[in-house]
């Protein structure tokens, strides 16, 4: 009878291991969020790699910008030409010194990177002073971030997915197959969901401000210059259309303009901004350590239907002192819509400014 008893408690214990097994792997299986299904339903076919079972986001909030995945093609082998004297040779010749690039500078190795090319590519992979970055522009937003490429342990390579939120740019990295927001750096879906990538400090400067600062940088110049229309704005007149495109609700930017621009940066770990027309006419702000300067001679990217001949939006300049020095930190020149779509509690300084009495 002992021994009966003792086969009858093992075999018990098995069935309730194997019980508990079942059920942990029917927990794993199951939808951990309430719009996975949504998620699964409209992507999964085109994203059969990608783990929507967590998104803490509304499937609604994500629109087609209408290329499909890569049909706007990242640089992945970036070219470029070195500045001599600050005077650009070959292809980067063609640029004017009012046209924006993004610029960044690590370990004494600084790049620019023409809007001309980028809002044609949105994403360039690239390695600046032994760090593999993502040069990141969204033409919709005019939002230019540069993040480190570096992620739980790999290097990701970035692309585009073809999907937009509150008109933002979706990255996807072709090593785990998640969804990136460009304009948070948070990845929204996917089995990286809930990290974030790191920012590098960059700023969005004329080809002018960058050759002066850099007279033997490198600039990024196309594989193909035939390729695509580079110096033409696709979108033309877009910064002062009366709302964007590709929204799937509204957002509160009173008394700001919704395409107003926005300087945001990170305040005591929160998100702040400050309208650009303000600091335009105070030329220098300090905002709790925060220095921000403007002086004009920047053109926008998405007025005119030549890149060079856009409206002058000037230059900004964001820094915050680091024992003696002064160092940029991570900021961009947005729109107030995309600003207040991901932040809508955010404080904009300046908002008593008078839209209606700008240039």
């Amino acid at each position: 009878m002992i021994r009966l008893r003792r086969i009858f408690l093992i075999g018990l214990s098995a069935v309730l291991v194997m019980s508990g097994t079942v059920a942990a792997s029917l927990a794993q299986d199951a939808p951990k969020s309430p719009y996975a299904s949504d998620f699964k339903g409209r992507f999964s076919n085109a994203w059969p790699n990608t783990d929507f079972s967590s998104v803490e986001i509304s499937a609604d909030e994500i629109l087609s910008g209408g290329p499909p995945r890569d049909g706007i093609p990242s640089i992945d082998d970036p070219r470029f030409v070195r500045l001599k004297n600050g005077r650009a040779g070959e292809w980067a010749s063609r640029l004017r010194d009012r046209e924006p690039v993004i610029s960044i500078e690590i370990a004494g190795d600084a790049r620019a990177y023409p809007l001309r090319i980028l809002m044609w590519h949105e994403i360039v992979n690239d390695e600046v002073g032994s760090v593999p970055v993502a040069v990141t522009y969204c033409p919709l937003c005019n939002m230019s971030i540069v993040f480190d490429r570096r992620m739980a342990g790999q290097v990701l390579e970035f692309g585009t997915t073809g999907l937009l939120r509150h008109s933002d740019l979706i990255m996807y990295d072709r090593q785990t197959e998640t969804w990136w927001q460009q304009f948070t750096g948070g990845a929204i879906a996917g089995s990286l969901q809930g990290r974030k990538l790191e920012m590098v400090p960059s700023r969005l400067e004329s080809f002018a401000v960058f050759k002066q600062r850099h007279p033997s940088g490198l600039v990024l110049v196309p594989e193909d210059p035939d390729s695509r229309q580079y110096g033409v704005n696709p979108y033309g007149g877009y910064d002062s259309a009366a709302a964007p495109g590709f929204m799937t609700g509204e957002v509160n930017t009173y008394p700001l303009a919704a395409m107003d621009r926005v300087v945001v940066f990170e305040l005591d770990g929160a998100p702040a901004g400050v309208a650009l027309d303000y600091l335009r006419t105070a030329k220098r702000l300090d905002v709790n350590g925060v220095v921000l300067e403007w002086e004009p001679g920047q053109a926008s990217a998405l007025d005119a239907r030549n890149v060079a001949d856009g409206r002058d939006v000037g230059n900004v300049v964001v820094q915050q002192r680091v024992r003696n020095a002064m160092i940029d930190i991570p900021h961009q020149v947005t729109f107030a819509f995309a600003y207040r779509s991901f932040f809508p509690a955010g404080a904009i300084i300046g908002m008593q400014f008078n839209h209606d009495e700008a240039e």
